[in-house]
């Protein structure tokens, strides 16, 4: 068995169906023995992690729950698994867990306690002593560097965009780092191209890429990954208030591309963007990989089973499926080409922000890829079936279900620490 591998997921899962049936149980304690399953240490260790995986829980705000819903289980011991087995959780597997619990709780929090300025804090608190460099810039910093597309979304909503920087220092001085790159839109309304209001609630979770990169540069600090990697965040709120971006209004990128925004509730790509020409000047990554719940297209093509995989680089998509495959978090490659691209070309500037509704995904990861440099590797995962669950899975309860992370991790291991 591979050194992450280890049984495939029948691990976790074995770990996670556990915990949920005892949860709320009345129990307290439970045992799992792992006698003769044939478990090496990897495999014994992530089974304590899917049990430590499938007990998070989001119940801050409920301050009236009954006796039977109240978790009653403390403490599961795993027997039969090797001396080696703890250990291993410790190192690898454990920080994995503590990433994904901050991904979670992000992206699980309702948009009045989570929105730009309050990301950045409890990010930077839950890193703390994690040996991240934390640098973050603000509206003012934001126009100084012309990020006109950034910030023509955050201008409906009084609160203030932000753009967080983390930075992991842990392979050789003076190579090129990996970018990793989160959309950051703390509460979607669509804007002046406002959303139905059925289900508007769920739009707190639009943020679920940066949540999902800052839950992976928690865990590859916490297990000092062997390689140099920076993340960016670009941190909005998409509001109609008086003062929001129209239909029809043009803006000028960092990238000095101009963008006619035809639909103001595709916003998430005008945020991506500006955080990847930032990115590109400051830091000369020699990869990007960037995380967003982009569209609900990618949905209609892929339902709730696989991320969007976009990228034209056949081995950057390999690298990525192959880490999907043995983390869990499955990708699916979607088209890019030339006859997409056209569909954004505007008549009054570079591009619009829209195409038609047919290959909607597509379209996005095309105006994406307007703003990566050449001789940059990129890679875009579109997200928006997998950061939320209306059901619970063997590691998830319902709501936040952490996706993206244990794949960014698993792909620095595989590729970068090889």
């Amino acid at each position: 068995m591979g050194k992450a591998a280890g049984a495939g997921d029948g691990p976790e899962k074995l770990g996670g169906t556990a915990v949920a049936r005892l949860l709320v149980s009345g129990e307290t304690h439970a045992a799992i023995d792992l006698t003769g399953v044939g478990f090496d240490a990897d495999a014994a260790a992530r089974v304590a992690m899917g049990a430590a995986l499938r007990a998070w829980r989001h119940d801050r705000y409920r301050t009236r729950l009954k006796d039977k819903q109240k978790p009653t289980l403390a403490e599961i011991t795993i027997v039969g698994a090797g001396a080696e087995a703890e250990g291993r959780y410790r190192a690898r597997w454990e920080p994995v867990v503590e990433g994904i619990r901050l991904t979670r709780e992000l992206v699980a929090e309702p948009a009045n306690i989570i929105y730009p300025e309050s990301f950045v804090e409890r990010v930077r608190a839950s890193v703390e002593g994690s040996g991240l460099e934390v640098e973050v810039l603000d509206r003012g910093a934001m126009e100084k560097l012309g990020m006109g597309a950034l910030l023509g979304v955050a201008q409906g909503s009084v609160r203030e965009a932000r753009m967080l920087v983390l930075r992991w220092n842990g392979g050789q001085g003076g190579s090129a780092p990996t970018a990793f790159v989160g959309k950051g839109v703390t509460f979607d309304t669509g804007g002046i191209s406002i959303k139905p209001a059925a289900g508007m609630e769920g739009m707190k979770w639009d943020m679920g890429g940066a949540g999902a990169v800052v839950g992976a540069m928690k865990a590859i600090a916490q297990r000092k990954a062997k390689a140099n990697i920076v993340a960016v965040c670009g941190l909005v709120e998409n509001m109609p208030d008086g003062n929001a971006q129209r239909p029809g209004d043009v803006v000028t990128s960092m990238s000095g591309q101009t963008i006619e925004v035809i639909n103001t509730d595709a916003e998430g790509r005008l945020v991506l963007a500006d955080a990847i020409t930032y990115v590109q000047q400051t830091y000369k990554p020699a990869t990007i990989i960037d995380l967003a719940t982009l569209t609900g297209a990618i949905l209609i093509a892929l339902g709730h089973e696989y991320g969007g995989l976009f990228t034209p680089d056949d081995e950057l998509a390999q690298q990525l499926v192959a880490a999907g495959e043995r983390t869990g978090d499955k990708l699916w490659r979607q088209p890019l080409g030339e006859s997409f691209d056209r569909l954004i070309d505007s008549p009054i500037a570079d591009m619009k922000n829209v195409g038609p509704r047919e290959g909607g995904s597509i379209t996005a990861a095309q105006f994406i890829k307007r703003f990566v440099d050449d001789g940059v590797r990129w890679a875009h995962l579109d997200i928006a079936g997998k950061a939320w669950s209306d059901k619970p899975s063997s590691t998830y309860e319902k709501g936040a279900t952490g996706f993206g992370v244990r794949l960014l991790d698993q792909y620095v291991e595989d590729v970068l620490e090889a």
